[in-house]
């Protein structure tokens, strides 16, 4: 799952808000420090930004996920005002890409997870684009042709081979995209591949595959950064020096959402399996927070007299959270849990769970055919291309587990 994010530059200039000065005649203290913003009643405010050449309406990105996974909700994105979208993540062969329902999990903020309290953390085991190439490609290009003022941006990731990185570069770039994410980050994309956070964890596999990415690309690269690492600037700083102009931080978090006291089964839950996952959503913004700040004074550290972008991505959901990225927003029930809870203190179920949990590889191909007719299963949105973006919280809710 993806992000919406906000857009900035790192260079050495310090930016300076205009201090009001204090008169005798105002009611307020002589040392209180404020900033005016001056404009006509009428007037909206500029909100536009150019990054890495990129003029943009706003610094405000849809991020790789649900809300850009095919034409029309991308199209809905533009058309309610958004800056940029950062396309579903795509690779050259969806077929190897098995998604299952449900594929979410929450975790509220009540009492022993109750069912009243709000959500605070969001887990997904959903892969990247289950849609052929050839239909995103086509969707792309149909997007700059109706919006060709918007940025659209292509969220690819690929094995660990230079030709196939090289031909889906190609491929992207032929309908008309104004630049590429490089998903670096996601904890269950396929690892066993060298896919996704496998190469974000790896910095000399890093440096190779970003030298290809970069020697192959036409048009700005940002490097997406794995939080599920102990120092995310060191990525971060080999991305840049193999070429990238930006990069972009954080993606999810590895997790296990939980264990269903009634059930007993983990969550998200299929067939009574699960696979850990990303964690997400409000929870994790004081993480995503830390992580960007690191990569922003390493970046102005070290490449402070360069043009390079930093996009912050992770639980952003209200308006005063607006200087990170968000895409969850977009988007337990446990009376009795003490007597529940002492079942987990019996030997007999000890180590009982971890047979329940599979590795991500293969985990949609193990459990899809059976899961497809179970009741009620096929109210459930069983592709990317279902999404439509009027219903995106039902179709959401459609695919939650707990």
């Amino acid at each position: 799952m993806a992000s919406v994010g906000l857009i900035g530059r790192i260079n050495t200039s310090v930016v300076e808000f205009p201090v009001a000065r204090p008169r005798r005649s105002c009611v307020f203290s002589r040392n209180r420090v404020g900033f005016r913003v001056f404009a006509q009643a009428d007037a909206e405010p500029d909100l536009s930004v150019t990054v890495n050449g990129l003029k943009m309406p706003n610094p405000f990105v849809i991020g790789s996920g649900p809300p850009g996974t095919n034409y029309t909700v991308m199209k809905r994105a533009f058309d309610e005002g958004w800056g940029a979208v950062i396309a579903k993540t795509v690779s050259l062969d969806a077929a190897k890409v098995v998604n299952v329902t449900p594929r979410y999990a929450r975790l509220r903020a009540g009492a022993n997870g109750s069912a009243r309290g709000q959500i605070i953390g969001w887990e997904n085991i959903e892969l990247i684009s289950d849609r052929p190439l050839e239909t995103m490609l086509k969707e792309f290009k149909q997007l700059k042709e109706e919006y060709p003022d918007r940025i659209l941006i292509a969220s690819i990731m690929e094995e660990y081979n230079k030709p196939a990185w090289e031909e889906l570069i190609d491929r992207v770039e032929q309908t008309g995209i104004d630049a590429i994410e490089i998903n670096f980050s996601c904890p269950h994309g396929m690892p066993e591949r060298k896919m996704g956070a496998a190469v974000g964890q790896d910095c000399a596999l890093l440096e190779e595959v970003c030298g290809w990415i970069n020697a192959k690309a036409t048009v700005p690269v940002w490097a997406k950064m794995t939080p599920n690492i102990t120092d995310i600037t060191q990525p971060a700083r080999v991305s840049l020096q193999t070429g990238c102009e930006g990069v972009s931080a954080i993606n999810t978090i590895m997790s296990v959402m939980g264990i269903n006291l009634d059930t007993l089964r983990p969550e998200p839950c299929v067939e009574g399996y699960s696979t850990p996952g990303g964690y997400s959503s409000k929870a994790v913004h004081p993480i995503a927070l830390a992580k960007v700040m690191s990569i922003a004074r390493m970046m102005k550290n070290e490449f402070g007299d360069k043009d390079y972008s930093l996009s912050a991505i992770g639980g952003l959901h209200w308006r005063y959270d607006a200087w990170i990225r968000p895409c969850k927003a977009a988007l337990l029930r446990a009376e009795g849990f003490h007597e529940k809870a002492q079942f987990f203190i019996h030997r007999r179920f000890q180590g009982n769970f971890t047979r329940l949990f599979h590795d991500s590889y293969g985990f949609g191909e193990k459990t899809t055919r059976s899961h497809s007719r179970e009741k009620g299963h096929q109210e459930r949105l069983q592709s990317d291309k279902d999404w439509t973006g009027d219903g995106f919280v039902k179709e959401t809710e459609s695919m939650v587990s707990n």
